[in-house]
């Protein structure tokens, strides 16, 4: 084929300029328009000229939105998100649309007052129109249509049911949506209102959209004013909450195991105790049990998040008695520590104890508190007054010497017959163990924002707490017998031993086992000799040879590893990931991908509608950033997402995660990641595309794993053979040089 040259004079085309965006505008009627969007002109004036071009008057009554599922509309705000190529719409300006809808809902005519709140829910979702329909006193409006407007619709609903639902169900979406934005205080809603939603939850109990809008009102209010709280408390009892645990739809289920855990969470220190009662007079643990863990479906992210909730809430129960110190003076609490001793010595000849004179018994009591192995044998109660773990020790003790009496009496036995520096003191153990556990489920400490860290096991026994104390007692005195050898120092082999006992326990904890006794048949296999043998591989894996000819292999080999490393972030970079926006109803979850072209160019994102099962095309992501325009890389708390008001009141966990992309100007790309393995990944992968450090400790550990791997592989056929830490000396010259032979 002929090839055609360009004239001498013609010029290469240059890009345009980066304030220039190419967009295609649309109007019903009308043939889309394409134009060029100066991003340096006034948005009045770009929605002027779009106006003039087909001949609209007054332009300031249009503006420009979104032509997506979003119909988000442009201001001059969020116009920096508007992309090469994007699909733009002329509407009706925010005020205007509102003023129309405000209108239309009010309507005598069901059909037109059902569409109009169907748009309205629609457009709630975005707080350019909501700030206006707010402004209009629209929530007021919608609360009376809540309160009072459906009374006259009571005699139509046998007739006209599915078009009532479907209005109320409208109705409650766009209150939650315009509520969600922030803009107006929770504190200003009636007993009337609560009153009608928390009837909802009944009434309604079939229709799934208007419960589920019914219970995230119910929440949001608990969550953001101490007034509503006890306004909905004394409305919503947990009788009526139940049986939606008891159905099959999972997203009801979490909604309701929300509403439950924003009452727990709300209620005062004195009332929580009160709420965990009816809790467990209305069974809530097994019917979770039942219909929601052992459900024969996969448990949800969010649904695992509640779960957790649920857990910490019922733990942090434990606090008071955690931080409670023993008073000696107390008759009740030296009687649990008498039980104690009766328990393991007089359980078969206690008539005949009372026999004797004071002193002897006295002398008697101090022996067998020794034996108990508390550190103060005349006064064994001055053993509880450190807190953590204060009364909750002894709690836990009476209660394995009363449910698990025989295991109680042996460990007793055993270790008072055994020599002094072999001994495994169950009162001191006991101690040190509960408060050891206190710190692994992190008693006291408030939920996270997005852990989703439940154990199943918790929620197999009513006292579970206690029979985790149960077995881990029983535990820390094995491993002490199997650890005996080495104990020639009691303090310094006491510590030891906890150390291994918590390992032992995270071990199996992070197993997830679905019951008590599976956690502990997981414990079995995890013996001393075991988990010796665990720290011994971990400890091969992980040697760090320290000679100089070692460190020298090791710095000649560095640059190839990071660059191995850079390339595997790189490529999950190309895989992409998917993210969750957080909003202020967590429950309901909007995701977006982002991953990065083949050619490490540019960036693809884009918002979705669900998690995806596997890697999300590149064209099916609209928006794209170049990496020649990222500007940094800022994480935790330099995030703009991480510096305004509302951003999850600056959570630790969602901190920690955050991290963004800043570009032009102002232009900016923020990122939650679902975990800390991701943030790793992306701020290394984003590090290396900007041609910076990998700082993180992902790539710390990975460096320090690949290089000990490739060391250990170079020097397999030196195996065996010592290195000697210095190169050997240079030999003396030679008396002559008579052996050179000279080529020439």
């Amino acid at each position: 084929c002929p090839v055609v040259l360009a004239p001498k004079n013609s010029s290469v085309a240059m890009p345009p300029p980066a304030d220039i965006v190419k967009v295609a505008i649309e109007w019903p009627g009308a043939f889309p328009k394409l134009m060029e969007i100066d991003q340096k002109k006034p948005l009045s004036s770009i929605i002027k000229e779009v106006c003039d071009g087909w001949s609209l008057a007054n332009h300031d009554q249009f503006a420009l939105q979104h032509a997506d599922s979003s119909n988000f509309y442009i201001t001059e705000k969020n116009r920096n998100e508007i992309k090469n190529g994007a699909i733009l719409r002329l509407t009706t300006s925010p005020a205007q649309n509102a003023q129309q809808l405000h209108e239309r809902i009010q309507s005598s005519s069901m059909d037109a007052k059902l569409e109009a709140l169907k748009d309205l829910a629609n457009y709630s979702r975005d707080v350019t129109f909501a700030q206006e329909f707010i402004n209009l006193d629209g929530i007021s409006l919608l609360t009376q249509m809540v309160e009072s407007g459906t009374e006259r619709y009571q005699k139509l609903q046998k007739i006209m049911k599915p078009c009532f639902g479907d209005m109320l169900s409208f109705t409650l979406t766009a209150f939650v949506e315009l509520m969600d934005h922030g803009i107006v205080s929770w504190d200003t809603f009636s007993v009337a209102f609560i009153k009608k939603i928390a009837s909802y939850v009944n009434k309604f109990a079939s229709d799934i959209s208007i419960l589920q809008r019914s219970l995230a009102i119910l929440e949001s209010m608990v969550l953001n004013s101490h007034d509503l709280y006890q306004k909905v408390a004394q409305e919503i009892t947990i009788g009526q909450l139940i049986p939606h645990l008891q159905g099959t739809d999972q997203e009801i289920q979490t909604y309701t195991i929300a509403v439950i855990n924003a009452l727990f969470l709300k209620a005062p220190d004195d009332k929580r105790q009160e709420m965990a009662n009816i809790l467990a007079q209305k069974q809530l643990r097994s019917i979770i049990l039942t219909h929601v863990i052992r459900a024969q479906r996969a448990i949800n992210n969010e649904m695992a998040h509640q779960l957790y909730v649920l857990q910490v809430l019922t733990f942090n129960l434990l606090e008071d008695r955690m931080m409670t110190k023993m008073d000696p003076q107390d008759q009740a609490q030296r009687d649990i520590i008498f039980e104690l001793r009766r328990i393991a010595f007089d359980a078969e000849s206690e008539p005949n104890n009372s026999s004797g004179s004071m002193e002897k018994r006295k002398s008697m009591y101090t022996r067998d508190y020794k034996k108990l192995g508390f550190i103060n044998h005349v006064n064994p109660a001055m053993d509880f007054t450190q807190t953590p773990p204060g009364m909750l020790a002894l709690d836990n003790m009476l209660y394995f010497a009363k449910h698990h009496q025989d295991a109680y009496i042996r460990i007793v036995l055993e270790n008072s017959s055994r020599e002094d520096k072999h001994e495994c003191p169950f009162g001191r153990s006991s101690i040190e163990l509960t408060k050891m556990l206190c710190e692994i489920l992190k008693v006291g400490e408030l939920p996270s924002e997005t852990c989703n860290d439940f154990h199943p096991m918790f929620f197999t026994h009513d006292r579970s707490f206690e029979e985790f104390f149960c077995i881990c007692i029983q535990l820390l005195n094995k491993t002490w017998k199997e650890m005996r050898a080495t104990s020639e120092d009691f303090n310094k082999a006491r510590k030891r031993v906890m150390q291994v006992v918590k390992e032992q326990i995270m071990r199996a904890l992070s197993t997830k086992p679905s019951s008590l006794d599976q956690f502990k048949s997981k414990l079995q296999n995890l013996s001393y000799t075991e988990i010796l043998k665990i720290r011994q591989s971990e400890r091969m894996n992980q040697e760090d040879f320290q000679s100089r000819p070692i460190l020298e292999l090791k710095e000649k080999i560095q640059p190839e590893i990071l660059e191995l490393i850079k390339q595997q972030r790189l490529n999950r970079l190309v895989e992409g990931t998917c993210f969750r926006k957080l909003n202020s109803r967590r429950r309901q979850d909007k995701f977006w991908y982002c991953r990065l072209s083949p050619n490490h160019k540019v960036l693809h994102y884009g918002d979705l509608e669900e998690s995806p099962q596997g890697e999300v095309p590149h064209d099916s992501l609209q928006d794209k950033l170049p990496v020649a325009d990222i500007k940094a890389v800022v994480t935790g708390k330099d995030c703009p997402h991480m510096k305004e008001k509302g951003a999850l009141k600056q959570n630790k966990e969602v901190l920690e995660l955050a991290f963004s992309i800043l570009y032009d100007s102002s232009g900016q790309l923020n990122f939650i990641a679902p975990d800390k393995h991701e943030y790793c990944v992306w701020t290394d992968g984003l590090n290396a595309l900007l041609g910076k450090d990998m700082l993180s400790d992902l790539t710390r550990n990975d460096l320090d794993t690949l290089l000990s791997m490739e060391i250990k592989l170079r020097l397999l056929d030196l195996e065996n053979i010592q290195i000697p830490d210095a190169p050997p000396p240079i030999p003396k010259e030679p008396s002559n040089y008579d052996f050179v032979y000279d080529c020439n």
